[in-house]
């Protein structure tokens, strides 16, 4: 660590992979298109996923684990939804190795072991997780069935960057099965809500929820419900979705319940997810040249304590105090870490914890011993201020909370600054070249217009928004009758 970071001007792109290897979050792997998400990476990951687990649950949400591989048949049985994910999926053919004849110590595939039905490794998994539903579904007392899985899927991707996009990622897929198509809408509009409360209370990240176009959708939905964010390069990134999938998977795996009347039919159906590129929307959002900026409610170390010291009597003397600041500070449920160190000065450590985002950091001295007093150094703010030794804890608290309102106001007035109405096309060009962000626009509703705009702008509806702010008007490209607005941008 130290490297200074390429600045967010000069070049964001490289700013952005540069901060995730120097802040230890992830780095490539000897797979190509493949992360290792590194400790502190994974810290930040289990925060997020410990908190959207429980809201999971108290939404009454069961987790359960469903096999990596797919049958290529199962795979193909809802159409939309393998024709879809076909080109990004990596493909099982055979089950063993054996020693090249022809390269002693190489191996090669045994042509002998060729699969009687080819796998599909998972891009994700309905098919794998509706064939099990046929099984576990007869009546209406077997309903409404909601199961999540925590797992890895595979998407073949040509172009890939640090947790944004790589051939595997980390996420979670709740898949759920309705006697109604009202309830299935409903849990699909649930989810979706569930997804921004977190986004937006513990990631410190504002989002708009809205509905995707038809060609926007998710292979084998009727209804994608989304939720976006905006990165400070002006760029929107899609941080999650929720699906109501109708009857297309009960239809195309015979999956039927008996009605309290007697009857048969097919159930109703959602899926829902969101991944590891959460990490990568965190970044973007909050991070500055000097490094990660982590809300509270998501660092590892909401708190870093490093004493300056000159002697090793000194050290014990400060040390007995920071163990009760330590005790003080997890008694209010704050993660706190003594950085005690004996390899690096303060000044490095300094470095590093501002480099990772630690929110909070309080450096403490012999002559701040003789004080009663302690420095403390916001990450957010870059705030420096020394305070009694007697009302740390309070102080502590209180800037937890006041740290996190900081960070999601400060990304709410960007993303409200960047949300531009436009009328004209001229205009629509004019604002994504020279500002960015958000791009609020008639639009006439077919889907050759919006892949017009696309090819000629790169900039793509992102989506309808549920809060329909204004009425009918003029398509910003053909000027045909418009029924409402939806935002464009370039995305991520």
């Amino acid at each position: 660590m130290g490297k200074k970071l390429t600045s967010r001007a000069e070049n964001y792109s490289k700013w952005y992979n540069e901060l995730v290897v120097e802040a230890d979050l992830a780095e490539n792997s000897a797979v190509r298109g493949c992360m290792v998400i590194k400790p502190y990476g994974y810290a930040i990951w289990e925060k997020m996923q410990a908190e959207l687990d429980r809201m999971f649950k108290e939404t009454g949400h069961q987790n359960a684990y469903f096999p990596l591989f797919v049958p290529k048949s199962l795979f193909e049985a809802e159409e939309k939804n393998a024709e879809g994910f076909a080109k990004e999926c990596a493909v099982v053919t055979h089950y063993r190795l054996q020693n090249d004849p022809d390269n002693p110590g190489k191996l090669r595939v045994d042509p002998k072991a060729k699969l009687e039905e080819e796998l599909v490794v998972r891009p994700t998994s309905e098919a794998i997780i509706w064939s099990t539903f046929k099984g576990w579904i007869q009546s209406y007392r077997d309903l409404p069935l909601l199961i999540n899985q925590w797992a890895n899927v595979v998407r073949w991707e040509m172009r890939t960057r640090l947790f944004l996009r790589t051939a595997e990622f980390l996420w979670q897929e709740g898949h759920t099965a309705h006697e109604t198509k009202k309830q299935a809408i409903t849990e699909a509009e649930l989810m979706n809500n569930v997804y921004a409360t977190f986004v937006e209370n513990f990631m410190a990240i504002p989002v708009i929820q809205g509905l995707k176009t038809e060609s926007e959708r998710f292979a084998g939905a009727d209804k994608t419900y989304c939720i976006e964010a905006l990165m400070q390069d002006g760029k929107a990134l899609q941080a999650g979705t929720s699906h109501f999938l109708g009857q297309n998977f009960a239809k195309a795996f015979d999956v039927k319940y008996t009605s309290k009347e007697g009857k048969q039919d097919y159930v109703w159906a959602t899926s829902w997810g969101v991944s590891t590129r959460l990490m990568g929307a965190l970044i973007m959002t909050h991070s500055d040249d000097k490094g990660l900026v982590l809300p509270p409610n998501l660092a590892p170390n909401q708190v870093v304590i490093v004493p300056i010291y000159k002697s090793e009597d000194q050290l014990e003397t400060i040390t007995e105090v920071v163990n009760d600041i330590i005790k003080d500070l997890r008694a209010r449920n704050i993660s706190v870490k003594y950085d005690n160190r004996d390899t690096y000065r303060p000044g490095a450590k300094f470095a590093q914890h501002e480099l990772q985002g630690v929110p909070l950091r309080i450096a403490i001295g012999s002559r701040d011993l003789e004080n009663r007093t302690v420095e403390l150094a916001r990450r957010d703010t870059l705030t420096k201020e020394v305070i009694e030794l007697d009302t740390l804890g309070d102080k502590v608290e209180n800037l937890m909370t006041e740290i996190q309102g900081t960070l999601f106001k400060k990304a709410l007035d960007y993303r409200n600054s960047h949300i531009t109405e436009v009328e004209t096309f001229e205009e629509f060009k004019t604002v994504l070249e020279e500002k960015g962000g958000f791009i609020s626009a008639h639009w006439d509703g077919s889907a050759e217009t919006e892949d017009k705009i696309k090819e000629i702008t790169k900039a793509t509806i992102r989506c309808m928004p549920l809060e329909n702010s204004s009425g009918s008007g003029k398509c910003v490209f053909t000027g045909r009758p418009s029924e409402r607005r939806v935002l464009f941008a370039k995305a991520y």
